[in-house]
């Protein structure tokens, strides 16, 4: 058989072949032009934090109707109540009477505008954990003050605002225990932990990839050509991204730079394993560099490029969602790993050809496959206890498939099964590290209010002359405090203020609210479950109540939290299904069968679900969290099922060229061989790329880098080891139906 029928086949491998003469022959102005862009890039335009910082709307739904029950209840009521600030201020000895009325005069000070240095404040509400009068009378130890401001300002000018309140009125007044907390400044503080981490990430990736890849070729260069190739397409990447976000006006998430880190340094040193291992491979044969060089490319080209479109366009599919965090989330993702699959297909093979040899000093070329490569050399080697136990490893599923899909499948199902028991929360503040100033001082809040109380929820009853049918509104009150989960709630039966007031009862009669103060944590997927069902009672009661007519809408930091994740399922059981379409579509046109690509899509989902199940195990049971964040599985599971179909077209694209010139169980000892050492080194580094997001100290980062990282390993060591094997050799030439890629078209065996 022919090298070019080798490579590939009709005007796929013809194209390949060309590209790859191309870029060997002008190897030299190609890896000047990448050096060339990437300064251009550095220069013209911004990366991600430059570009803007997402707000905290990017983290709900974009048509919340939470939201929009917080605006249309300022419109109806003469101020706001519901703050994302809270000054937390406590006295553990208690609060004198004279302290008491001291706060409460700072506070009407701040809203009279005589604090000069806080005008920016609109105005402040204070309460204390007593009622005021037992509060004069010096029960009270620990004060709320929520702070409101002009919708102008920005998250770190009000966080800036609370620091001076605290700094320089309330410290001031001899109480150390003073903290800031509330949606806002967390928010803040999970943009800082990321900002301050991100250099360590990078950092640590680079030098982990390095030395892995190092290891592996036994090579002082290759891990070098590696880091050029991770420089090159991380600048292009982030500042394309940046930029098109500032572009199309589109605030980037920072959640977003720490995983395109990750995914970037983890796919670039995939596809270079897999081009340096073929590289090296060819070089034993006695091919030159550039023979060499051209070979590698022309063979690898159609299937780096297929699996990288394949997790291009999967990552895209985010596009779909509702939340805004995930539409910006997907095409930069989108985005990296087109920018790395360009960077790897032009520049790798040009330096290649330019380095030649000296790519693998001190070491020498070697057979790619190593002991399993077959022979006159690979009968002159002695494999070692590694080579066998690689090599029976390999031969495994090939002589039981049956037994090894058996074996494998049950204990991935058996995770599979926890899916049910996946708990969603906004962990927001509970995910910050236990030393952050907001989750430090919503503790300090709770130790005397309830824990809901830093984020009460709204209930906004609107009707014609409602605020006269005061029975009803009291009856509808009552209802409310017997909830489970509630632990106070104020409202026009036990307020009892003048109309004009606008507090809970608005100056037209024609709409009234309730404040909700729940016994857990506000953001927690307790408190999500308890307004969940208070959402969907919310017609019966007003009815129980006798305000036929009248409609409720919620409002609130819970009610966004409980909104966002409802449409966030929602959003999984969309995109999915259309992630995995994409993929089965890229295989089925890459392996112009309909079989194999069901599989091997369903083996990726079995992985997916196995890795999701031992999060949950891991995060909810055996570490008490009780919670996952809301957007951690969601991610993942766009990533592992795109990222899963990267391997799978690497090791099918393997079976199905070996096929051509062998049997089918031939075929796929060698392609195994072959593939596999590459696909479990690139696993291992992919996987180790994103476990290094746990350096993030948040906890929706170390929950995704460990989804990322056992999904990976999963996928590399378990599934593509012995899973896809074990099927391949179930269906046999089944698999490539209707097409005929698996029909051997030269008989006889493998040398």
């Amino acid at each position: 058989m022919s090298a070019r029928a080798r490579i590939g086949e009709g005007d796929t491998g013809r194209l390949a072949g060309f590209v790859a003469r191309v870029l060997v022959r002008y190897r030299l102005a190609v890896v000047c032009f990448w050096i060339g862009a990437a300064l251009a890039a550095s220069f013209l335009l911004p990366n991600v934090q430059q570009a803007g910082t997402g707000s905290l709307g990017d983290l709900v739904a974009n048509d919340a109707d939470a939201i929009d029950t917080e605006v249309r209840s300022v419109e109806l009521f003469r101020f706001p109540v519901l703050s994302r600030t809270v000054v937390v201020e406590r006295d553990p000895g208690g609060l004198t009477s004279d302290s008491v009325l001291e706060i409460y005069r700072r506070s009407g000070r701040l809203n009279l505008g005589e604090l000069r240095d806080l005008s920016s404040i609109a105005f402040a509400l204070t309460v204390t954990d007593v009622s005021l009068p037992r509060a004069l009378e010096g029960a009270a130890t620990s004060a709320l003050n929520y702070l409101f401001y002009p919708q102008e300002l920005g998250p770190v000018g009000r966080t800036g605002l609370a620091e001076r309140l605290a700094e320089r009125y309330v410290r001031v007044e001899g109480r150390e225990q003073v903290g800031i907390t509330g949606a806002v400044p967390a928010r803040g503080e999970q943009i800082r932990a990321i900002r301050d981490a991100l250099p360590l990430v990078e950092l640590a990736t680079i030098l982990l990839v390095a030395l892995v890849v190092g290891i592996h070729f036994r090579s002082a260069v290759a891990p070098l050509v590696n880091v050029v190739t991770i420089a090159l397409a991380y600048t292009v990447a982030v500042r394309l991204v940046g930029g098109a976000g500032q572009a199309v006006g589109i605030a980037v998430p920072e959640e977003v730079e720490p995983v395109m880190v990750a995914l970037l340094f983890g796919v670039v040193t995939d596809y270079v394993i897999f081009f340096i291992s073929r590289f090296r491979g060819l070089l034993s044969e006695g091919l030159s560099a550039t023979a060499a060089a051209e070979r590698a490319t022309a063979s690898l080209m159609p299937i780096i490029l297929t699996a990288g479109l394949s997790v291009a366009a999967a990552s895209a599919g985010l596009v779909v969602a509702q939340l805004g965090f995930f539409q910006a989330f997907g095409p930069g993702l989108a985005v990296t790993v087109l920018i790395a699959v360009a960077v790897v297909l032009t520049f790798v093979p040009a330096t290649m050809a330019l380095v030649g040899e000296r790519l693998l000093w001190p070491g020498r070329p070697a057979p790619e496959g190593g002991p399993a490569e077959g022979g006159e050399a690979r009968r002159a080697r002695s494999p070692g206890l590694a080579g066998r136990a690689r090599a029976a490893m390999i031969a495994l599923p090939i002589r039981r498939p049956w037994a090894v899909a058996v074996a494998v499948a049950v204990p991935l199902l058996a995770l599979t099964l926890l899916l049910p028991r996946l708990e969603l929360a906004n962990t927001l503040i509970s995910g910050l590290p236990r030393d952050s100033p907001p989750k430090s001082a919503a503790a300090l809040a709770s130790a005397d209010f309830p824990e809901g109380a830093i984020s009460p929820t709204m209930v906004l009853v609107e009707g014609p002359g409602i605020a006269a049918q005061r029975g009803a509104l009291t009856r509808l009150q009552r209802s409310f405090e017997g909830r489970r989960n509630f632990a106070d709630v104020v409202g026009p039966a036990d307020v009892g203020e003048p109309a004009n007031l606008g507090a809970t009862i608005s100056p037209t009669g024609n709409a009234v609210r309730y404040f909700i103060v729940l016994d857990v944590d506000p953001l927690g997927a307790r408190a999500i479950r308890t307004v969940s069902r208070l959402n969907d009672d919310l017609g019966r009661l007003l009815d129980d109540a006798g305000l036929e007519g009248a409609t409720a809408a919620l409002a609130g930091d819970t009610a966004i939290s409980e909104e966002t994740i409802r449409k966030t399922e929602a959003d999984l059981a969309r995109v999915v299904p259309v992630v995995s379409l994409i993929v089965l579509a890229i295989l089925i046109i890459f392996l112009r069968a309909l079989v194999a690509p069901l599989y091997l899509l369903l083996s990726s989902l079995l992985a997916l679900g196995a890795s999701l199940g031992l999060t949950i195990l891991v995060f909810q049971e055996l570490l008490g969290f009780g919670e996952l964040s809301f957007y951690v599985p969601f991610a993942g599971t766009v990533l592992l099922v795109a990222l899963g179909s990267d391997y799978n077209v690497y090791l099918a694209g393997r079976v199905w060229a070996e096929a051509r010139s062998r049997p089918l169980r031939d075929a796929l000892r060698v392609a195994s061989a072959r593939a596999t050492a590459a696909i479990t080194v690139a696993g291992l580094v992919l996987a180790l790329s994103f476990a290094l997001l746990a350096i993030v100290p948040l906890r929706p980062f170390r929950e995704l880098a460990f989804l990322l990282t056992a999904g990976l390993l999963i996928d590399a060591f378990i599934v593509r080891t012995l899973l896809v094997p074990a099927l391949i050799g179930i269906f046999g030439e089944r698999g490539a139906w209707p097409g005929k890629g698996l029909r051997q078209t030269a008989k006889g065996s493998s040398p």
